[in-house]
């Protein structure tokens, strides 16, 4: 059934690229999300054919999930940190058994400025076999805006990693 003003997505262009590397390499991969939700999750799984390399997701929005679901040490830079992130990485990528795992954290807004960490601050980390990448991005827009760039970034960070995976 359709409701009255629902669309079609477009399939994500990241979420098609990530298809066809996962693909060709024979990989696994995994997401832990904090400020993004299950967007993610999402651009990856409304690719036909995803479950495939997809293993699922855990969206880590609390504390409490980060540090006894993923195993995070959150006083290790702070909630919204690089190392946060690539401990969250780490972390899905262990309890979901995936090859690959990529992972958000950060200040979607309105609210949640820290001294130093604006609205806008995503710590995004990607993982695959040994090899760890993470960046610090500060996202200008609304919550929604920060949320889909933060999605965005993540999946090209998870992409450029892959890159150089042989």
């Amino acid at each position: 059934m359709r409701y009255k003003g629902s669309e079609e997505r477009k399939f994500s262009t990241l979420g098609r690229r990530l298809k066809k590397v996962m693909v060709e390499k024979g990989l696994t991969v995994s997401a832990a999300e904090s400020l993004t939700g299950g967007t993610i999750a999402s651009m990856i799984a409304q690719i036909p054919g995803s479950s495939a390399y997809f293993k699922g997701s855990v969206t880590s929005y609390a504390v409490s999930v980060k540090e006894e679901v993923l195993g995070v040490d959150v006083n290790v830079g702070g909630v919204v940190s690089e190392s946060t992130a690539q401990q969250m990485a780490m972390g899905v990528a262990r309890l979901l058994k995936s090859d690959c795992a990529v992972a958000t954290t950060g200040i979607a807004g309105p609210g949640g400025a820290e001294p130093g960490k604006p609205v806008g601050t995503v710590c995004i980390a990607a993982i695959c076999k040994d090899q760890c990448v993470s960046s610090t991005y500060h996202f200008k827009g609304s919550r929604e805006a920060v949320i889909l760039q933060s999605a965005d970034a993540a999946l090209d960070l998870l992409l450029t990693l892959l890159q150089q995976i042989e």
